[in-house]
């Protein structure tokens, strides 16, 4: 009864103008960041969709490679932001530009072996996705040369990540949006050969991705050496670690990079069981999962504002604002994820229409674009508390388990027999491996509202000395 009255009390003195007008300076431009990085991918899948199909799937399945690299990037930045955004409450910024060290030398180690695979073993990569010739040597092209933008994307990725944990995010919507103006202008003129340059086609779209990585991380450093005075990169944070951060790094960013690469694992699974049912199959998912992205990207940017705002009060001691906060973020959540499910359904036959796919291929893509609808809502919900607000208190663990369960022990397994085994129609197929986030709503709600994950987990600056 008293922690009740207490928390009624607390409630009556927060500002909730204050708070959502700090929240929609969190949201939206991250938002808007989520819709560029998606338009870059839209981009591509609307030029290569004009050339056709086999071009577009090669395209889609040789991106699978970035999409893991992607995952650990952000596994590695959340459980960074895990710390960041409560150091930042606390003003620790010494400690955040040691974190920021730490992930970027990591970082960058990952992105080595990427590269290094997609220049090397592309046809290996790409066996791995789909058994057709023509994909593979497609998506070969496209791997040769997209390869060498790893490196560049892994520094502008860790550093723009932890900017916003920081509560710097504008900076990153402008590299972004800059990195979207190029990426259109220089596909036009490498895909279908403009300007007297000979039509590239894939490789066309490969080389425009890499001169706008080029181009992102060149503002990055312009941005770090002369615009921010508050968190610098400096060598020695890179060269020399501290231990004691090191080990709550590891606690934190392990467990929330495994979960990063269980999920993007799954979802690569996935895509190999859709790249064995047809060409036609794989360019209907390559849109499907374009126009989620595209419906996600304010969902993300709630999940995002979610474990920054959070983990920035519980750095700041206040528990029961921080519980309180936590109950918005999930209506919020809710709200932009059922907006994005409904403009799903209603672009399906403007998409339909617009893209040159084969009468197959377009029947799958309006099928899936509805099973994208209710599956948006459903990750918009877990993804603000699993990656939010459990994240936001050190709560990494959980979310694992949660992938674990739903995905490798239901979706994937039984959508791998429908495929192969009882030779299941793809309809039937498609709804069995996106049943996960459905599935996870239960685990995801029962574990926030335990209130378990209202940790701090940081350290006091003189025990980093």
């Amino acid at each position: 009864m008293r922690e009740k009255k207490i928390q009624k009390q607390t409630d009556l003195n927060i500002d909730w103008r204050q708070f959502y007008r700090k929240v929609f300076a969190l949201v939206i431009p991250m938002a808007l960041q989520n819709l560029i990085n998606t338009g870059v991918t839209a981009v591509d899948v609307v030029m290569l969709g004009r050339v056709g199909e086999k071009v577009l799937s090669g395209s889609s399945l040789a991106g699978q490679v970035q999409f893991v690299m992607m995952l650990v990037f952000f596994g590695l930045t959340s459980g960074s932001t895990v710390l960041t955004a409560q150091y930042w409450g606390k003003r620790d910024t010494d400690t955040i530009e040691k974190i920021l060290g730490m992930s970027l030398t990591i970082a960058l180690g990952v992105a080595f072996v990427f590269t290094t695979a997609a220049v090397l073993i592309p046809g290996t990569l790409m066996k791995i996705y789909t058994s057709d010739p023509e994909i593979i040597a497609e998506g070969i092209k496209y791997l040769r040369i997209v390869g060498f933008s790893y490196l560049f994307m892994a520094f502008t990725q860790v550093y723009l990540n932890i900017m916003r944990s920081i509560e710097r995010v504008v900076v990153a919507t402008i590299v972004y949006f800059v990195s979207l103006v190029l990426n259109i202008i220089f596909n036009g003129i490498f895909i279908f050969g403009m300007f007297g340059c000979p039509a590239m086609g894939i490789r066309g779209a490969a080389l425009a991705t890499l001169i706008a990585r080029i181009a992102e991380m060149m503002i990055v450093l312009i941005y770090a050496k002369l615009g921010n005075k508050i968190v610098r990169i400096r060598l020695r944070n890179m060269i020399r670690i501290n231990r004691l951060l090191a080990r709550d790094f590891m606690k934190y960013a392990i467990p929330v990079t495994l979960n990063e690469m269980m999920w993007g694992l799954g979802s690569s699974m996935n895509s190999v069981v859709i790249g064995h049912l047809g060409s036609a199959a794989v360019a209907a998912n390559s849109v499907a999962q374009v126009a989620r992205q595209l419906a996600l990207v304010v969902g993300f940017g709630v999940s995002s504002a979610t474990a920054i705002y959070l983990g920035r009060t519980i750095g700041e001691k206040k528990i029961v604002h921080a519980k309180e906060y936590s109950k918005k973020f999930l209506m919020l959540s809710v709200i932009v994820g059922a907006i994005g499910g409904l403009m799903i359904l209603i672009s399906t036959p403007f998409v339909s229409s617009f893209l040159v796919l084969g009468p197959e291929a377009k029947e799958y893509m309006k099928f899936m674009f509805f099973v994208m609808s209710y599956f948006t809502l459903a990750m918009s919900i877990n993804t603000t508390l699993i990656v939010g607000t459990l994240r936001s208190g050190g709560d990494t663990k959980v979310g694992v388990m949660i992938d674990l369960g739903t995905m490798w022990f239901f979706s994937i397994p039984f959508g791998a027999i429908a495929a192969f085994v009882l030779h299941a129609k793809v309809q039937i197929v498609y709804m069995i491996l996106m049943c996960d986030e459905p599935l996870k709503l239960f685990f995801s709600i029962w574990r926030y509202r335990s209130f378990k994950w209202l940790n701090d987990v940081t350290r006091e600056k003189e025990e980093l000395e």
